[in-house]
């Protein structure tokens, strides 16, 4: 499985990302989950981009807007159905 992202949330240099993943259960049988990462982008001292989940005290609000927007996402998506495993789900979304 190709694993891209499956959808992302921006607010100026906050990112969080929805990726599918897929694992195998306990009988064999292929399960999908989700999981979101979450990071800010910033350029260096030498103009290249980077990455990093530290946060300055303006980053919050728009953190919390991204992170927000990928749990409604994730909480009301139609494909729930390709979830074979839903204790694997629920501890996914605990973790949201």
């Amino acid at each position: 499985m190709n694993n891209l992202p499956e959808k992302r949330f921006t607010a100026g240099a906050i990112f969080a990302t929805v990726w599918k993943n897929s694992a195998t259960d306990n009988f064999g049988r292929e399960v999908f989950y989700r999981t979101v990462s979450f990071d800010r982008r910033y350029k260096d001292k030498d103009g290249k981009w980077q990455s990093s989940n530290s946060l300055r005290v303006n980053d919050l609000p728009k953190a919390r807007l991204v992170l927000e927007e990928a749990y409604k996402y994730l909480m009301i998506r139609d494909d729930k159905k390709d979830v074979g495993n839903n204790e694997l789900e629920a501890e996914i979304e605990e973790v949201i």
